[in-house]
């Protein structure tokens, strides 16, 4: 049975890597070119209990998200949140130096600033490693500057504003991302109208009726899995391409579904909402109503009367 590694501390992973023990216990940045990992196998599994932000390139190694898989041979930048499954494929024939940087953070590095209470808003986070952030020369240089004013304050003397100029570093950096994603998403148009239309056509066939009272209403993390994009990338490219989230494009098509089972059928409000997965005829009425400024009922008589 295959090992999955645990590292509890910034220490045990470098200790794990080769590498000496950190600077500072709760925040440190890696030269990836010195990570030696002292394995064999051609699998390395591990669950890691903080933060990680890398940007690597010429990796002769391919990083994995179930089924999802992303080769690192250019610059680009991934994240990993404290607990994520992180599985590596070592391959031994590949001599390419590994080169970049790999910053680790100790959710208690955190602890009592605002970033605490908002880093896991931002959505890359909890991208699959596929779903990495491409980077330009000049998005590159940008990035690793700031990683190296991290290093260079926490090498420094410590006092009491240390953290609160790593914090701001490190929203800089993530801020420069969420910049950077969206030129990515922008740059990929005619692929991301694609991927709409795709996403589109997927709503279409799970709102059909028969799928509809096989299956019930669709998950944004159903139609994710079916697309084989994570919920939140896929929310993501759909914010930046229709303005709309994934639970909007749901509802939307939730409402098509009742506007057609209220004119065409003969099956209670109730009836109908139990179809979409409500729970209370209550919500789905509220909903109904925030769409198309009347309740149910008022839209079956108002059909019925045309």
């Amino acid at each position: 049975m295959e090992k999955t590694f645990r590292f509890h501390s910034l220490t045990e992973f470098h200790t794990f890597c080769g590498l000496p023990k950190p600077e500072h216990p709760l925040i440190s940045l890696i030269d990836y070119s010195l990570v030696n990992y002292p394995i064999d196998d051609r699998e390395l599994k591990w669950i890691q209990r903080f933060y990680s932000i890398g940007l690597k390139r010429n990796v002769s190694q391919r990083f994995n998200y179930g089924q999802q898989q992303y080769d690192f041979d250019s610059g680009v930048l991934t994240f990993v949140s404290p607990d994520q499954f992180l599985n590596i494929e070592i391959n031994p024939d590949v001599r390419t130096q590994a080169s970049g940087w790999l910053l680790l953070i100790h959710p208690d590095f955190l602890w009592n600033t605002d970033l605490a209470g908002k880093i896991d808003r931002y959505d890359f986070f909890q991208y699959r490693v596929n779903e990495a952030l491409f980077l330009s020369e000049k998005e590159e240089e940008v990035l690793v500057e700031i990683l190296q004013n991290i290093k260079k304050e926490y090498q420094g003397h410590i006092d009491k504003f240390s953290q609160e100029l790593i914090v701001k570093q490190v929203e800089r950096l993530l801020i420069y991302s969420e910049r950077f994603y969206g030129r990515q998403f922008i740059t990929r148009s005619k692929t991301n109208h694609e991927f709409v239309t795709r996403f589109e056509s997927l709503l279409t066939k799970q709102f059909s009726t028969e799928s509809i009272l096989k299956n019930g209403a669709p998950t944004v993390s159903t139609l994710a899995d079916h697309l084989h994009i994570s919920p939140n990338y896929l929310a993501s490219l759909l914010r930046i391409s229709t303005q709309q989230s994934t639970q909007q494009h749901i509802q939307n098509r939730m409402i098509q579904y009742a506007k057609l089972r209220l004119s065409t059928t003969t099956l209670s409000v109730s009836e109908i909402a139990y179809e979409l997965g409500f729970e209370h005829i209550q919500s789905f009425s509220k909903l109904f109503k925030n769409k198309t400024k009347q309740s149910p009922l008022k839209f079956r008589t108002g059909r019925n009367m045309n």
